[in-house]
């Protein structure tokens, strides 16, 4: 089995009272794109930066290509990873291409390769210009071009269709296709969350500084176990007197049937057996349902361990 190209082992970061970042243990492959997942202050920056060695962790341990981030020997490695932050700020008075230009020298690529990147971000026709004529779509643009110089075997993409259009969008999830199947890893740390799910491999979601789930889309259902909406058309009514199928029902979904992923296969064999069938419409819970079922779960959990301090706390007193 090959070295993980990133690994945080029991990793975490405090300043002062706050856990930015509790124990997180995670691994990152070749040619893997993890999507990191949370709302903001859950904790994806501040991991970000430890495995880009700005900051150091107060506990535990990261390595990126078997070496720490924040060590003076990581320097010769530094070029083989790209970043994008989620605020993109540049010299305002330089033209686009002086600005890539610039960042690529600072890797040791040459202004070639800078303008090969400006057009495979589309922004060519605007490479003279001064980036304070840039729109918010453009800038971004620019900023992943920085972010691809020297074909990163890591790339660190925080928010990074933020200002982007649909088809900028879908260009840029193309782009990153490529790269993983040039070999290169990506963790891409994002809040929106729709057409974000068929371009990763595995989802880590973050909240208040806690890993609260990680794996495949399918590992993650199957934990959340939610279940399968399956529509019959065509039926008008007779799914509710199936004694087989009608337990599936709920007064929030009269036409819709919610199934245990197990239970799939038996109930479609079920509905195919009517005869009046015409359709069937079969949804599995997407990212966005995960996402939101983790989320709920964890905000309970800190619901119920507040309320069980607060009654330990009168109880104490009143003692």
């Amino acid at each position: 089995m090959s070295t993980p190209l990133v690994s945080l082992t029991d990793a975490g970061k405090s300043y002062q009272q706050l856990d930015a970042l509790k124990s997180v243990t995670m691994h990152l492959n070749q040619g893997e794109v993890m999507g990191l997942f949370g709302h903001n202050g859950a904790g994806k920056t501040t991991m970000m930066k430890l495995i880009l060695g700005v900051i150091s962790p107060s506990r535990g341990k990261v390595e990126v290509m078997g070496m720490a981030p924040d060590s003076k020997e990581a320097w010769h490695c530094r070029s083989k990873v790209g970043y994008l932050p989620e605020n993109v700020s540049f010299y305002e008075q330089l033209t686009g291409l002086e600005v890539l230009t610039y960042f690529a020298k600072l890797k040791g690529f040459s202004k070639k390769q800078a303008i090969d990147l400006l057009e495979q971000v589309g922004i060519t026709h605007a490479m003279k210009r001064q980036v304070k004529t840039y729109s918010k779509g453009m800038r971004q643009r620019l900023g992943l071009a920085q972010a691809f110089i020297g074909e990163p075997k890591l790339l660190l993409l925080d928010e990074p269709t933020v200002g982007l259009d649909p088809i900028a969008t879908r260009d840029f999830y193309q782009t990153v296709d490529q790269l993983k199947s040039n070999g290169s890893s990506v963790i891409l740390c994002s809040h929106v969350l729709p057409g974000v799910e068929q371009h990763i491999d595995r989802a880590m979601i973050l909240s208040t500084g806690q890993l609260l789930a990680m794996g495949t889309l399918a590992q993650l259902r199957q934990q959340a176990a939610l279940p399968v909406a399956i529509k019959p058309f065509g039926l008008n009514g007779s799914v509710a007197n199936d004694s087989k199928l009608n337990g599936f029902l709920t007064a929030n979904s009269p036409n819709t049937l919610l199934v245990p992923e197990q239970e799939k296969i038996k109930v479609l064999k079920q509905l195919l057996s009517h005869e009046g069938l015409d359709d069937l419409q079969v949804e599995t819970a997407n990212l966005e349902q995960v996402y939101q079922h983790f989320l709920s779960k964890h905000e309970l959990s800190l619901h119920e361990s507040s309320a069980q301090k607060t009654s330990t706390k009168t109880q104490g007193e009143q003692g």
